[in-house]
């Protein structure tokens, strides 16, 4: 039995209390989602600077109301610590989503960027470790490879940061570490790729690119492409990193805990194909839409100009197995985006 069929199993069998911080947005609405429909009970942690009501509303709806009533509510802020100890209180795992993304929005707020993502950081790792938490699993970056020209990315080998936003994620890790020595704590970091799916909001200046460029060709407005198009990203839909994050929490590995671990699907992208790629689902879907050309632009400071994940070690140490790659995770994620942005 895979890895992840069997932790559904045991998790049913021997409900836990998970904390999943940034609740409302959209990696942590999947979370609570996957958590209520396996019966665990969760809290959840939002100050919704960036996480939307509708999130919590839509998961409401896709769950049982017993499973819903196992869900506690706190609004709050990580950048209070007694925030972060009411959350974390009678808690057996942590899943640290709450941040402030974009790489461009960093370059603009750095300060901001900081506070959340570094200060707001430690405050959650010492109410993890005063409440006596089983394990604190929280989101790094692929940013955190910065200027490393290798292909694929492999964790031992990082580079320098090229935006505020990466080094904060740098910056976790090593703090990470630092619990993990000082206090015995477990924690596992989990570097994202470039992860979309149903929920990603496509509105606001630092949306990203999938579900922008889907919410563009609904409206018929036009897709902006930074750059040539050739930019390659390993994209990777959110059912594989909700995999990530409870194989990470529950693993009883004891080599694979206070890692850090590639999250992704090993498979690399272009801009150009990722655009034909939405075109032509969109257009299965509605075959009046145009077929339209995208526009290009300058490239973005702060980008990597490719970006491809070798996840092996998770598969090693969590028996991560992704369950989608580019194409059955556009097919699920388009057929929300049709339903809920036009």
């Amino acid at each position: 039995m895979p890895a992840y069929a069997k932790l559904q199993a045991d998790l049913r069998a021997a409900p836990r209390t998970w904390l999943v911080t940034g609740v409302a947005g959209f990696i942590g609405s999947n979370l609570l989602e996957t958590l209520l429909k396996l019966d665990q009970r969760v809290v959840g942690l939002d100050n919704f600077a960036t996480g939307k009501r509708r999130n919590l509303a839509a998961v409401e709806k896709l769950v049982t109301p017993a499973q819903w009533n196992a869900f506690t509510f706190v609004e709050g802020d990580i950048g209070s610590p007694a925030a972060c100890a009411r959350a974390c209180a009678g808690v057996d795992y942590v899943l640290h989503q709450a941040a402030l993304g974009s790489v461009p929005r960093s370059i603009q707020e750095p300060l901001a960027s900081h506070a959340a993502n570094v200060t707001g950081f430690i405050n959650m790792l010492v109410a993890a470790r005063d409440a006596k938490v089983r394990r604190f699993v929280y989101a790094s970056s692929s940013a955190i490879y910065g200027d490393a020209p290798e292909l694929p990315k492999a964790e031992a080998k990082i580079g320098q940061p090229l935006s505020p936003y990466a080094a904060t994620k740098a910056m976790n890790e090593i703090y990470a570490g630092v619990f993990a020595r000082n206090y015995g704590q477990q924690t596992i970091g989990l570097r994202y790729f470039n992860v979309f799916g149903p929920r990603q909001d496509p509105d606001g200046a630092y949306a990203a690119v999938i579900p922008k460029w889907v919410a563009a060709v609904l409206r018929h407005e036009p897709v902006l492409v930074n750059g040539d198009g050739e930019t390659s990203r390993d994209f990777c839909y959110i059912a594989n990193v909700v995999q990530a994050n409870l194989l990470a929490a529950t693993t009883t590995n004891p080599a694979a805990v206070n890692q850090a671990y590639n999250v992704a699907v090993g498979a690399r992208t272009t801009l150009n194909e990722l655009y034909a790629a939405i075109l032509a689902g969109l257009r299965r879907r509605i075959p009046a839409l145009p077929e339209t050309q995208p526009v290009y632009q300058d490239f973005r400071a702060g980008d990597v100009r490719h970006s491809l994940a070798d996840i092996s070690k998770a598969q090693r140490l969590l028996g991560y197995a992704p369950t989608h790659q580019i194409g059955e995770g556009l097919e699920a994620a388009l057929d929300w985006y049709q339903q809920n942005v036009g």
